[in-house]
């Protein structure tokens, strides 16, 4: 199980790379993020609104309402082009960032 403090900071890649394949709403992302991760890490609904909201507010998801398959309301969340770039520079914050941690593991493991 991964801890919420470890990944914290990459929420908003998680949800920004769902959003890439299409729409969704808030309690779908939270299912695939625990499909994707194989129950890893089990994201909170109020970490994910928070993260959703701050999405919103920063122009890089916009939202609308829609009936979901089963003919209930729900707000959907889609990336915008914004959100495409920022979602870029996240992944080569990724990489940067695990590139660092890497270097300090493969000492503790010699």
């Amino acid at each position: 199980m991964i801890g919420a403090d470890a990944i914290r900071g990459y929420v908003d890649l998680m949800v920004l790379s769902l959003l890439r394949s299409g729409p969704s709403y808030a309690y779908e992302l939270a299912q695939r993020i625990n499909d994707i991760t194989g129950a890893d890490y089990t994201i909170k609904q109020t970490t994910l609104y928070s993260a959703v909201k701050r999405l919103e507010t920063s122009g890089w998801v916009s939202s609308f309402s829609s009936l979901s398959p089963s003919g209930k309301p729900r707000t959907y969340y889609q990336v915008t082009d914004a959100g495409i770039e920022h979602l870029q520079l996240k992944v080569t914050e990724w990489h940067h960032t695990k590139s660092v941690v890497d270097r300090f593991i493969k000492g503790v493991e010699a």
